[in-house]
């Protein structure tokens, strides 16, 4: 099996509430990613290509290869900090 995924990182879990919020009223995830994102994968939208189960850390696989794909899940966190995912998709 395989994904892909884009997400925004950010520090603290208050921030990634108002970013979520930002989402909802339609805001860009891709525009997002790139202004408040702190992972590298900011500067591309948030986009982390395509992987395998196990090469993320546990909490984000269970969204990733879990939930429903094209929604904006989280935030979910990690030891890196608070994250938005979206799965692209799966197969």
């Amino acid at each position: 099996m395989k994904a892909s995924a884009c997400h925004i990182l950010v520090k603290t879990q208050d921030e990634a509430e108002k970013i979520k919020a930002m989402l909802a009223k339609g805001a860009n995830f891709q525009a997002l990613a790139k202004k408040y994102s702190i992972c590298p994968s900011g500067k591309k939208g948030g986009d982390l290509g395509e992987f395998r189960p196990g090469q993320m850390v546990r909490a984000f696989d269970q969204v990733v290869f879990k939930k429903p794909i094209l929604e904006v899940h989280g935030p979910v966190k990690t030891q890196f900090g608070f994250h938005l995912i979206k799965t692209l998709y799966r197969n």
